[in-house]
């Protein structure tokens, strides 16, 4: 999810329930004025982030013992960072989800749309420095940076095989966490068992490339001239932040970001219904998305793995948006082609376009269980639903 908050439109934001309607206008350009003004509102209102996740239940309705289910705030690198742990086995293999954006925390998303994945994995909801309620006031510049996420991560993954007692870890990426699973499954593969990239970033210039093309495409097909004097005005890639979250905009307007019914205000809705979740986790996302875009978009559009990324010597598992257009699913095809890893696997989600865990869920779990029996399996000594 390539920053999707900063990128809706109040008028999209207007069809939300209120608790999103009121933030309308962080999405109509001061995105940290407002959310700094919905923050105090939030505060002020009792509307502190939530700080419970419900327990998994044994058979006589205690919460299991053998499960987990805990939030709470790990020190990483000197920065206290959040992150959720669900499974209903500790036993599991560990699963650590990489968001998209930069800065678009995706916690909530994937408890809302895929939460089976609790009962084969142990889930780690990870905000990264800079995001969500990783997003710490008066941060510095030179605080966030793309080897200082790494760096990160690999600190997480430390604090979860020694917690757990593993050796590895599985790795989700996102969009923007692709090119943190990518970078990490190459510099430390003996901490990975598997990498799986869901909407791959390859060379994000490129993408952007391509989208802009599409989008023209379609607004030529459509007479939107408008939208093509748009795109004139706009640039040509690389973009800057703001012109690319006008880019992305205009994609998804034409079904290059969903390809279904859904949207981006349809995300938010959904996150705010996750028992973890408050209305200042609304504030705490946009200050933080909008905070990490503008220091971490050099690195992200310097990113060409078609150049740097010839061999990761861990399984990788690709996962597709047919329709997908914001980072080019055919350009991830490509680059998946000409991979060298010990095993690989193509999966492509006929009716998605950027986003297959929310756009088709079901399939997406299915999916994720078929990747490797024996990683998903659950212990003997469990009789857990397949």
């Amino acid at each position: 999810m390539l920053a999707c908050f900063a990128q809706c439109e109040g008028s999209e934001m207007e069809k939300a329930t209120s608790p999103a309607r009121r933030t309308r206008w962080l999405c109509r350009g001061s995105v940290t004025i407002g959310a700094l003004v919905l923050l105090l509102a939030a505060t002020v209102l009792g509307g502190e982030a939530a700080r419970h996740t419900a327990s998994f239940a044994a058979a006589d309705g205690s919460p299991d013992p053998d499960a987990v289910a805990v939030m709470e705030r790990v020190d990483l690198n000197g920065s206290r960072q959040e992150v959720w742990l669900r499974g209903a086995d500790r036993r599991l293999p560990l699963l650590v989800l990489l968001h998209g954006g930069p800065g678009a925390s995706e916690s909530a998303l994937f408890r809302h749309y895929v939460p089976q994945l609790e009962r084969h994995f142990v889930v780690v909801y990870w905000d990264q420095r800079g995001t969500g309620r990783s997003w710490l006031p008066g941060a510095r510049r030179e605080a966030l940076g793309l080897p200082q996420l790494l760096d990160d991560l690999d600190a997480l993954v430390e604090h979860l095989t020694q917690r757990f007692g593993r050796r590895q870890v599985v790795l989700l990426g996102h969009s923007w966490g692709t090119v943190l699973g990518t970078l990490y499954a190459q510099r430390r593969p003996e901490r990975v068992s598997h990498y799986i990239g869901v909407a791959q970033v390859v060379d994000l210039a490129r993408a952007q490339a391509l989208e802009r093309e599409y989008v023209a495409t379609q607004a030529l097909a459509r007479g939107d001239a408008a939208v093509l004097q748009e795109l004139r005005d706009l640039g040509e890639p690389p973009l800057p932040v703001k012109a690319m979250l006008r880019l992305g905009a205009l994609c998804e307007r034409y079904g290059g970001v969903f390809h279904g019914p859904m949207r981006t205000h349809d995300l938010l809705v959904s996150a705010l219904r996750a028992d973890e979740t408050a209305l200042l986790d609304l504030a705490l996302f946009g200050l933080g998305n909008r905070f990490s875009l503008e220091r971490l978009w050099p690195e992200y559009t310097a990113i060409d793995f078609m150049r740097s990324v010839h061999a990761l010597r861990v399984p990788v598992t690709l996962m597709l948006g047919r329709h997908d257009r914001h980072v080019s699913s055919e350009l991830a095809a490509q680059w998946f082609a000409a991979l060298q890893a010990p095993a690989k696997r193509l999966v492509w989600f006929e009716r998605s376009a950027h986003n297959p865990p929310f756009e088709e869920p079901e399939a997406f779990v299915r999916e994720m269980l078929a990747l490797d029996r024996r990683l998903t399996a659950p212990p003997a000594s469990r009789n857990a639903p397949p």
